[in-house]
């Protein structure tokens, strides 16, 4: 990929990267380590946060460190800062449906045990539903696309799985 395609993405690519998939297994995770010790959304809203952040913090200076490395400084510092940001971006965006969700159980407009198994959920279609439209950019079959959608939201649902051993 281009630097031009890669400071400029659009939401189907940021949606459709490895940040993107890494994000939505690392929020659902995060969400079965919190909730399953108090049970709260909050408790899971607050660790989710803190964790994207320094999960995306690290992958930027990472990513940064990287570049700098590969192109032996030539790209310049905080080009390859803002490069690594842009190709990061997937891994926030991705964890905003589970976050609103977890939010609705904090504010209680939902129960907690209902906000944490939704967003749980919610995360391990939306992983199949990413590897349906990854594999879809490369080919018409239908036979790799559900492939695809199985294996990644298989990923998700390895992690209600463990939610749902650990809770019970």
């Amino acid at each position: 990929m281009t630097d031009e395609q890669l400071l400029k993405p659009s939401v189907t690519r940021v949606l459709q990267s490895e940040e993107a998939v890494y994000g939505l297994i690392l929020v659902s995770g995060m969400i079965v380590v919190s909730g399953s010790a108090t049970g709260s959304s909050i408790n899971a809203l607050l660790t989710v946060v803190v964790t994207v952040v320094v999960f995306f913090c690290a992958h930027v200076f990472a990513g940064t460190l990287a570049r700098m490395a590969a192109t032996e400084g030539a790209a310049g510092f905080w080009p390859s800062v803002r490069a690594s940001v842009v190709h990061s971006l997937g891994m926030l965006v991705a964890t905003i449906p589970a976050l609103v969700i977890l939010l609705l159980g904090a504010t209680k407009a939902v129960e907690d045990d209902t906000a944490i198994w939704t967003a749980l959920i919610f995360d391990a279609v939306l992983l199949g539903l990413l590897g349906w439209f990854a594999v879809a950019r490369w080919t018409v079959r239908l036979w790799p696309r559900f492939v695809s959608a199985l294996v990644t939201s298989a990923f998700g649902f390895v992690l209600v799985a463990l939610k749902a051993f650990i809770h019970h």
